[in-house]
């Protein structure tokens, strides 16, 4: 038979979306939904692809930050270092030195980076001034927007030290530095005045250079600069190596987050277009009979009921575009603060790639029961009709039937048999639903387990700095300068040892320990390690283990994941660490989750080396006295002496941790309306076709409430079984992911991170795929229960 023209097709398939208007919303729902998701989960796996080299190219970052001192190095002597090979670039110089601001309320804040610029611009560093505007005269300052708090914001109003006599500081910009090359910013002119009383004059000079691709390049062009100026004039330097390090780690862990997340999306869009089209074949054998009675070939039908699916599909897959870039905006932002990052946005190739996989899905997910109309002999299409075959899900009927159970739930829980792919397409749909919940739970415990886990210094309430600041790789009022807790000279010997025993006289001291963090050496491994040594009691801030146990003795080191990995090391096996010229074999007893100074750090007992002096105090304060009236007694007493006292704000979550928190519960919310979307269109089939057999059933005395439990029993034995289905591969799923977000952030996890899920979690969880199908359900429940019994049985 001649097939028919265009004009024919086109008529049926606008027949068929205009006549479907249930699965032609579901399928533009899901598709906006699963492209949507998709396009934000790939924002953000751009965003989180080298966040740092993003920054760093746009703000033409420094390759390395060198101070030197300005008594050593004349002018014409570091304009002598912009002629060195290898430079391309440069900025400086710049007066540079070390501020300790006090807020308006006292509160002492930790020693910053203080850098003189006549403004934000340079070929080298050229600023992201997010707020404000920059500083133009005495008073005036710029804050890093990586340097947070309550007290730095707009408008703040500090003091340039605990001096009677210094002067008050404005803050009026708030800007980014990609390279991290200062804490604060100002006039060259106010920082030469601030330093005159608050601490040692530098001078910052920034450098970009051919080639800068690993640590020999900055080595060797350090070694240049070095050359090029007197003796000792180089007091220091930053390579931006390692901030690229950290940004990098942080940023790692969330590709395999998202990638779980879109092979969800991607099955979900697959299981939902597949469920509408066969489910559309299905009710309509009859239809597909008379169409190839008139004429149409196979290969007809086939494109007609492909086209009714993407129809409706274009729609969602366009507004899910435009949907999923309204969404990722503000993730977007969140990021950008982040990283650092000034040009944040949906990628275009993002917006082409999604849709046009996204086309590809739905027409191989229609394409398969577009087929099987295709193949229908026409005698047997019109024959068959859109019953199901004789005898189908009788025996689900019989054995529900012996269910203690009210007819109308037995006769619900069996009608779903009728139709065995109808109920597994509704069974997927509801178990990856729960998959995504029951993920989304436990990574969101993981990510909180992260950040409680991190940084266990912070819990302490109080921290007492007992004087002597040293001079980090930076130099004097550089970046890695003067820091609390670096130093080890002889005066500080002293003056912590006063401090520490005002501490313990000091009431209201509930506990308290000790540490110093120092620059050791360890036989086998290049250049120096940073190692933590703690004096008494330091189980209230130590590192959850992931194997092994905390140090306990002299005798003992506590290593992180990359520290085993780089030395070839394992518990039990010994090391040699040497201190000032003291070496000691020190035996590893735990494996730390640590992952800063790049998982290269060592957690020892101070005692184990004679030389080593604590020069911070983490102090548990009491119950009844507060920890600011504690710090105030504590600081008239430490002021004297030379210490300082700070009170720690609560530990809050690390920005990226809230933001895959954010992704995550946004994500779920979205898998699971799609899921529900997938039961409805079910339903609605069902229910369609079996309207003469309820409008029986209410002439015989069904209520409108037994109509409505009819209906949801029929997707409530799916969704129980989808539940149990889906929370053993949602716990599975977790399992996997997790630990290959620790290995990407270079460590292996303990087990407060892994084992997060309680029982009570997982049966709520296992009853969330019934909420899910009766969610799915609720709407043509409700308009079979309201059906009037006259209506039912003229419909079909």
């Amino acid at each position: 038979m001649i097939g028919l023209g265009g004009s024919a097709l086109g008529r049926v398939v606008r027949s068929g979306v205009g006549r479907r208007r249930v699965q032609t919303l579901v399928i533009a729902l899901a598709t906006m939904m699963a492209v949507a998701s998709a396009v934000v989960a790939g924002s953000l796996m751009v965003a989180a692809n080298a966040p740092f080299d993003h920054a760093f190219a746009q703000q033409h970052g420094a390759h390395l930050s060198v101070q030197y001192d300005p008594a050593a190095a004349s002018a014409a002597q570091l304009d002598a270092t912009r002629r060195q090979s290898g430079v391309t670039a440069t900025a400086g110089p710049f007066p540079s030195t070390t501020l300790r601001p006090v807020t308006g309320g006292g509160g002492h804040l930790p020693p910053l980076t203080l850098v003189g610029r006549p403004g934000p611009d340079a070929d080298v560093d050229d600023l992201d001034l997010r707020s404000g505007r920059w500083a133009a005269g005495p008073g005036e300052i710029v804050v890093s927007a990586s340097f947070g708090g309550p007290d730095i914001r707009l408008g703040s109003i500090l003091r340039a030290s605990d001096a009677a006599d210094a002067p008050t500081l404005t803050i009026v910009g708030i800007a980014m530095s990609a390279s991290k090359t200062a804490d604060v910013w100002a006039t060259p002119g106010q920082v030469t005045a601030i330093a005159a009383s608050t601490g040692p004059l530098t001078t910052q000079m920034l450098y970009r250079f051919a080639a800068a691709g690993g640590n020999d390049d900055i080595t060797t062009a350090r070694a240049r600069l070095a050359a090029a100026v007197p003796p000792d004039a180089l007091l220091g330097s930053q390579s931006y190596l390692d901030t690229k390090r950290a940004a990098d780690q942080n940023a790692a862990p969330t590709i395999p987050f998202l990638m779980a997340f879109g092979a969800l999306g991607i099955a979900m869009s697959v299981i939902i277009v597949g469920s509408v089209v066969s489910g559309a074949v299905g009710t309509g054998l009859r239809r597909i009979g008379i169409l190839k009675a008139i004429g149409f070939t196979p290969r007809e039908v086939v494109r007609a009921y492909v086209a009714q699916a993407l129809i409706p599909a274009a729609v969602g897959i366009g507004a899910g575009v435009v949907l999923g870039n309204l969404m990722a905006l503000p993730l977007l932002s969140d990021t950008e603060e982040v990283y650092g990052d000034t040009s944040l946005a949906v990628a275009w190739w993002v917006d082409v790639l999604v849709p046009a996989a996204a086309l590809l899905v739905v027409v191989l997910a229609a394409l398969v029961p577009a087929l099987r109309a295709g193949r229908l002999r026409t005698v047997e299409a019109i024959a068959i009709g859109r019953a199901p075959r004789t005898g189908r899900g009788q025996w689900a009927h019989r054995a529900a039937g012996r269910l203690p159970l009210p007819r109308a739930l037995t006769y619900g829980l069996a009608s779903p048999f009728a139709h065995p792919v109808r109920m597994l397409a509704m069974l997927l749909a509801v178990a990856f639903g729960t998959v995504a919940a029951t993920f989304a739970v436990g990574l969101t415990s993981s990510l909180n387990a992260v950040g409680e886990a991190q940084d266990p210094e912070n819990r302490a309430a109080i921290t007492v700095i007992g004087g002597g600041l040293s001079e980090g790789p930076g130099g004097p009022g550089g970046p890695g300068g003067p820091q609390p807790g670096k130093g080890d000279t002889a005066e500080a010997a002293v003056d912590t040892a006063r401090v520490r025993a005002a501490i313990e006289a000091q009431r209201g001291t509930a506990s308290y320990y000790g540490l110093a963090q120092a620059d050791v050496t360890v036989t086998g491994v290049a250049g120096s390690v940073r190692a933590t040594l703690y004096q008494g009691d330091s189980r209230p801030g130590s590192y959850e283990m992931i194997s092994g146990h905390w140090i306990a003795g002299p005798g003992e080191v506590v290593v992180p994941t990359r520290f085993l990995e780089r030395t070839g090391t394992r518990i039990g096996d010994p090391v040699r660490v040497t201190y000032r010229g003291d070496t000691q074999t020190l035996r590893i007893v735990g494996e730390a989750f640590d992952t800063s100074d790049d998982g290269m750090r060592l957690h020892a007992d101070l005692a184990a080396f004679a030389a080593a002096r604590p020069d911070i105090f983490l102090v548990e304060v009491g119950s009844g006295l507060s920890p600011a009236e504690y710090a105030r007694q504590l600081e008239a007493v430490v002021r004297p002496l030379g210490g300082d006292v700070l009170v720690n704000s609560p530990t809050e979550s690390e920005g990226m941790i809230l933001i895959l928190n954010t992704m995550a519960v946004l994500l779920t919310l979205m898998l699971v309306a799609v899921a529900a979307l997938g039961v409805l269109n079910s339903v609605v089939l069902d229910t369609r076709e079996r309207v003469h057999d309820i409008g029986v059933c209410k002439a015989l005395g069904m209520t409108p409430r037994q109509t409505l439990s009819l209906v949801l029993a029929s997707v409530a034995g799916i969704g129980l079984l989808g539940g149990l289905v889906g929370v053993p591969a949602g716990f599975a799923l977790h399992a996997y992911v997790v630990p290959v977000m620790g290995h990407a952030a270079g460590t292996n996890l303990p087990p407060s991170i892994l084992e997060v899920y309680d029982a009570w979690q997982l049966v709520l969880l296992g009853l969330a795929g019934v909420l899910i199908a009766v969610l799915g359900a609720a709407l043509p429940a409700s308009w079979a229960a309201k059906a009037r019994t006259a209506t039912a049985l003229r419909t079909e």
